[in-house]
């Protein structure tokens, strides 16, 4: 499938706690503030708050799978975390086609919360496999 400049796909997604233990497992950060309530309770978010890469992996999910699609190589990613991520949320997901050159896309990436609120503001390029 062809892309084209300003194209958008977006996805609402979640994660629960159990992801975020697979998440510890998986990467070694087990930071209390990801997962025990009574510690979490006692800093400025007032409980467990999810990973920020955890929550920006659907980056990766989105460019891998839907656009621009199977194949597409992560070149370069920035991010700006806004705000606290909570399990058994609901968040959309927006990626946006800024540039195309060749096999090189550059997208907007970012995450917003059921009120609209920006939750990571970033920036990818990519080398697309079908472009």
């Amino acid at each position: 499938m062809k892309f084209i400049t300003g194209d958008t796909f977006s996805e609402t997604f979640s994660f629960s706690q159990e992801d975020v233990n697979r998440f510890i497992e998986l990467t070694g950060d087990n930071n209390p503030i990801h997962y025990d309530t009574d510690y979490a309770a006692g800093t400025i978010f007032k409980k467990p708050i999810i990973h920020g890469f955890l929550a920006a992996s659907i980056f990766s999910k989105i460019l891998g799978i839907s656009m621009p699609g199977y194949g597409t190589i992560y070149l370069k990613q920035e991010m700006n975390f806004k705000k606290p991520f909570y399990t058994d949320t609901e968040y959309t997901c927006t990626v946006e086609i800024m540039e195309i050159k060749g096999a090189k896309v550059s997208l907007n990436t970012r995450i917003t919360n059921s009120e609209g609120d920006l939750m990571i503001d970033g920036s990818a390029v990519v080398l697309a496999a079908d472009s």
